[in-house]
């Protein structure tokens, strides 16, 4: 039998346009993209929103809006608070 589940932590890179997450971690082995998304004020416990999808990445995090390179999107990782119905 089938139960069903949600993921509630996942990549930045697979949240859905208007989806929340507190970052939970960041994973790269590039440290001048560790110390960019520091200074950026992209660190754990921050809360983020997806805003924009394409044509680029654009989240707010603090009421800023931050566009994302794809190496740094693939380095988020959050715990995601509101699923999407869609």
């Amino acid at each position: 039998m089938f139960t069903s589940f949600s993921v509630t932590g996942c990549s930045l890179e697979l949240l859905k346009t208007g989806e929340r997450g507190i970052v939970a971690f960041c994973k790269t082995q590039d440290k001048i993209i560790l110390k960019k998304l520091r200074l950026m004020g992209i660190v754990t416990g921050s809360h983020v929103t997806l805003k924009q999808y394409f044509p680029s990445l654009i989240i707010n995090i603090d009421n800023i809006d931050l566009a994302l390179d794809l190496e740094s999107i693939r380095a988020i990782y959050i715990r995601v608070i509101n699923h999407s119905t869609n």
